[in-house]
């Protein structure tokens, strides 16, 4: 089938790229010209394992195309996907904003010829498809088509294997023709038995913003117990596997830490919890989460300040970790940036490392020095921070680190380190959520 994908940022160039891997043909269209010009020339102007392979495979196959005009690409496609950027709430009332959205569907308009299936595959609230399709029919009165929603599940830094292997494929739909339509371009998942939920374009519109939240409330959830377990003597991690074996919730995003952070999960909460509002329904759940995630990250900035002695002015921070998690260069609403912005605030010299997000977040961040590796980023500080949990500083050598540290103390914010071993070489260990016993937390 040919493909038309309208936004080539994370979403759309995964999906493009996959879509191209299946065999169809696939353009993808962006007003970026600086980043259309980098794709051709096979630069990825995103971090994501795998991603850049797939794409260079699919180009030089013919299969895959950049460009910034809707002609040829859309009057010739069969399905239309919107993957173009929801950035954050929109300022002052937390909705989405949807004006990349709605722009696209107004642009493309004109250019529909024949029967097309125009697909959101972009996160919207429940309501955009409807927009859409209005926008559409009052630009272009003659076109033939019809608007359906198919919500992404992509976890950055696993977003190919989510792609070609998912859960689930959602498809939200108003007409049979639609639906087969759609059936046709995920034909080829058929073969591992993918389970297809079919629903009404509302519904499908909904159940991303559902299973965002709900996996935002574990994570704030877990927060929670960690700091009752900080009181109590507990040990979270086992209380997250005594809890995660049970099927009905399951050992997925129960790692106690600094919050969630990212480029859906902050801003979809805020969005469901307007939709909810909107429509007079109390979402208190969502809103307890979406407080108890800020209040989180402010926990951690004083777990280091009090690590510190009660004041972190002054003093050198090596800092490991910026991404809001690991196989992403992604620190949108990271809360490693805010943390570390709250330092800086307050006098602190923070010297830090990221294996792939240093450039973005030197777009965030002033007064930081970006170290070539962590043991440069630990030279003469008094303390060092572990905010993302890297594989790269999962096997750290120990011994080094305490050299170059001015004092020895280890704050570990993703729990990486057995607190034993940590005592047993000399650190003076901070976690999250494992009760601290004269300075090092205990190890259930």
């Amino acid at each position: 089938m040919k493909i038309a994908v309208i936004g080539a940022g994370y979403v759309g160039l995964v999906s493009g790229a996959c879509f191209a891997e299946f065999g169809h043909e696939v353009t993808c269209v962006d007003y970026d010209e600086s980043r259309i010009l980098r794709l051709s020339k096979g630069e990825i102007p995103i971090y994501e394992p795998g991603l850049e392979a797939i794409i260079k495979k699919n180009t030089q196959a013919g299969r895959l195309i950049f460009s910034t005009q809707y002609t040829p690409s859309v009057p010739e496609a069969d399905v239309v996907f919107i993957a173009v950027g929801t950035p954050a709430s929109r300022r002052g009332d937390g909705y989405a904003d949807l004006t990349y959205v709605y722009e696209a569907a107004r642009q493309m308009a004109p250019f529909l010829r024949d029967y097309t299936v125009v697909i959101n595959k972009s996160t919207v609230p429940v309501g955009t498809a409807a927009q859409v399709k209005r926008i559409i029919s009052e630009t272009n009165p003659d076109a033939s088509f019809d608007v359906a929603s198919n919500p992404e599940f992509l976890r950055e830094g696993a977003a190919i294997n989510d792609f070609m292997r998912p859960d689930r494929i959602v498809l939200g739909v108003d007409s049979k023709r639609a639906e087969e339509v759609l059936r046709a371009v995920y034909r080829p998942l058929y073969l591992i038995e993918t389970p297809i939920v079919i629903t009404t374009i509302e519904t499908a519109e909904l159940i991303k913003y559902a299973a965002n939240a709900f996996l935002a409330t574990k994570i704030s959830f877990i927060n929670e117990v960690a700091s009752l377990c900080e009181e109590i003597g507990g040990n979270v991690q086992d209380v997250a596997k005594g809890i995660g074996l049970d099927g009905r919730i399951g050992r997925k995003f129960l790692h106690a830490g600094p919050g969630y952070g990212g480029s859906c999960f902050p801003k979809d909460t805020q969005a469901l919890l307007r939709i909810a509002q909107e429509n007079v329904v109390a979402f208190r759940i969502i809103e307890a989460t979406i407080e108890v995630n800020a209040a989180q990250k402010a926990r951690m900035t004083r777990k280091i300040r009090q690590a510190l002695g009660g004041s972190e002015g002054g003093k050198t921070i090596a800092v490991l970790g910026l991404a809001f998690k690991p196989e992403t260069d992604d620190v949108r609403d990271s809360p490693a940036i805010t943390i570390i912005s709250k330092l800086v605030e307050h006098g602190a010299l923070v010297r830090a490392h990221d294996p792939q997000a240093m450039g973005e977040a030197a777009k965030l961040l002033t007064g930081v020095t970006f170290c070539a590796n962590a043991y440069e980023a630990c030279e003469g500080a008094d303390a060092l921070v572990l905010m993302t949990e890297w594989n790269e500083y999962r096997a750290l050598d120990l011994d080094r680190i305490k050299s170059q540290l001015k004092t020895p103390l280890f704050i570990d914010l993703r729990n990486v380190y057995r607190p034993a071993a940590m005592r047993q070489i000399g650190f003076n260990y901070h976690s999250v959520g494992r009760a601290t016993v004269n300075g090092c937390a205990d190890e259930a």
